[in-house]
């Protein structure tokens, strides 16, 4: 049985955002992990390009390629990509979801700035691929248009309603020290998701860029465990 994983990254982001987490799994597992840039997230277009369709169409496209190629899929979604995961548990059949600080409440950009900052120091020192991540936030934070942040609130309507029909068994991950998304939206999400097997853990250190915490190796194994167990 083959296993693939797909990430899916947040608002303004871009795989830089997972790839602690990436690191650790094709370190320990044989997976085919795939972290897809969404549209308009790219450096040089701009988020004037993306939309909420585009950017739930594009996550659509990679899992139903992915699926063609391994026997069931994992997701992993990052804040906004943790509401897209939701989406796609309602439409295929994934085998587990994970969602990282999914963001079900607005994310303020200025807040987001002060937190990727810390995050880029931290992945520098660590020497994580920086993945051109200081100029991607620069930019798209500096030039996030309204009509942007109107279609990513867009996608949180989408998926709000069918939280209740979300049936694949889930792991939820999210900081208590989370400026962005309050520690109290996991407690929600665990409520309102219809998944059977269901797990919530929080991260006593963790701000919003979860996968950038002093304790992620903590509850990545946790994680893993959970992605492995039967």
């Amino acid at each position: 049985m083959t296993t693939g994983v797909l990430f899916v990254h947040g608002f303004t982001g871009g795989p830089f955002e997972i790839a602690p987490l990436k690191q650790f799994l094709n370190a320990r597992t044989d997976w085919i992990v795939r972290s897809p840039v969404l549209p308009g997230h790219e450096l040089e277009i701009g988020l004037q390009e993306g939309s909420a369709a585009s950017w739930m169409m594009a996550a659509e496209l990679e899992l139903q390629k992915l699926q063609k190629e391994v026997d069931h899929v994992i997701v992993i979604g990052f804040s906004m990509g943790g509401l897209i995961a939701m989406y796609l548990a309602l439409r295929y059949p994934i085998a587990k979801l994970v969602l990282l600080s999914a963001a079900a409440k607005y994310i303020s950009p200025r807040i987001l700035m002060e937190d990727a900052h810390v995050m880029m120091i931290s992945s520098i020192q660590r020497r994580y691929p920086a993945d051109s991540f200081y100029h991607l936030y620069n930019y798209k934070l500096t030039h996030t248009p309204m009509r942007a942040t109107l279609e990513f609130l867009r996608v949180v309507r989408l998926v709000k309603p069918y939280y209740h029909r979300v049936r694949t068994p889930v792991c939820i991950v999210q900081g208590e020290q989370d400026g962005i998304v309050p520690a109290s939206t996991a407690t929600v999400l665990f409520r309102q998701l219809g998944s059977e097997h269901k797990k919530l853990i929080y991260s006593e250190r963790g701000k919003h860029h979860i996968c950038y915490s002093d304790d992620r190796d903590l509850w990545f194994s946790k994680v893993l465990n959970f992605l492995t167990e039967d």
